[in-house]
């Protein structure tokens, strides 16, 4: 079976991660002897290249991801976590009050490293913002997050129908697609 190290302090995404790999027979452990480093950038790829670069060990994984709103001009994109942590879901909705385009998304882009080199996979999930969080499921951004095609906020969801739509989900499942063309299924690191 393969093996990846993840290289967070988030269970929420390792959880994702552990959904999206298993159906491929990848396993995914949280690594805590590395420090993610992150550069301030525009770009989610060079965040997650630089982080890699510097930890660059075999079967090593980095990933980063943002809310991009439309009306916004794509803000807090990269600076998301930074944006929840300072002025929440209801600072950003409070920034949407009275905006007509609600329309947002979610990117991830995850990196592996391997023989030295780092490859990136992205997922990206379209949707709108609610008026109002709502749901006590997920992580983040989820409870006003609405993707394309539904009703319901991820945090209305439950963990599998959201790890299935997710841009984590996504790009953890372009990772897998890679690692077993490498590797084959079940085989490897």
């Amino acid at each position: 079976m393969v093996m990846l190290r993840f290289m967070t302090g988030n269970r929420n995404k390792v959880r994702e991660a552990e959904l999206a790999l298993s159906q491929y027979g990848i396993g995914i452990v949280m690594e805590t002897g590395l420090r993610k480093v992150e550069i301030q950038s525009d770009s989610l790829e060079e965040i997650v290249t630089y982080a890699l670069r510097l930890n660059c060990v075999d079967w090593l994984v980095v990933e980063d991801d943002g809310l991009f709103i439309d009306s916004l001009n794509g803000f807090p994109g990269p600076y998301s976590e930074y944006v929840y942590r300072t002025i929440g879901l209801r600072g950003v909705l409070k920034l949407m009050q009275g905006v007509v385009n609600r329309g947002a998304y979610f990117k991830s882009v995850v990196g592996l490293c391997l023989g030295g080199g780092v490859k990136l996979f992205t997922g990206v999930v379209r949707g709108v913002l609610s008026e109002e969080p709502r749901g006590s499921g997920g992580f983040g951004y989820d409870p006003i997050f609405i993707p394309e095609g539904y009703g319901e906020t991820f945090a209305e969801m439950g963990v599998e129908l959201k790890a299935k739509l997710s841009h984590r989900s996504m790009a953890f499942k372009r990772l897998a697609s890679y690692v077993t063309s490498l590797t084959g299924p079940g085989q490897g690191a």
